[in-house]
């Protein structure tokens, strides 16, 4: 059985800081947003021809998130590298890994960890 990701969804404190952090930090583009009039819930747009889709939704019930990784892939890491290091926090600084990629890892204003790799 073949399994793929469809979709990925963090979750965050504060909808309208992770909001601006994902938009104006690291350049995400909205493409939709749920319920229309009083949003909880943001999906970026994604890579052109598909892949999975990227998103942020307010904590539910004020409960305490705990978060994940998640990768996305890039194809300039040493370039987002120096235009983000030191904006954000690291979590992994710059590096080539031992399976052949290149990466780094920073956190989300809610400590969702979030790697870019080549």
């Amino acid at each position: 059985m073949k399994i793929s990701v469809e979709h990925i969804k963090l979750g965050c404190s504060d909808l309208a800081r992770s909001l601006e952090w994902y938009t104006q930090t690291l350049g995400f583009e909205i493409g939709g947003r749920w319920p229309k009039d009083n949003p909880n819930y943001y999906d970026f747009l994604g890579p052109e021809g598909g892949g999975a889709t990227f998103s942020i939704g307010q904590t539910e019930h004020g409960g305490v998130y705990h978060g994940g990784r998640t990768n996305f892939a890039v194809e300039d890491v040493d370039a987002l590298w120096e235009q983000l290091k030191d904006k954000v926090t690291v979590i992994e600084p710059l590096w080539d890994t031992p399976w052949g990629s290149r990466k780094f890892t920073i956190a989300d204003p809610d400590g969702n960890e979030l790697g870019f790799v080549k």
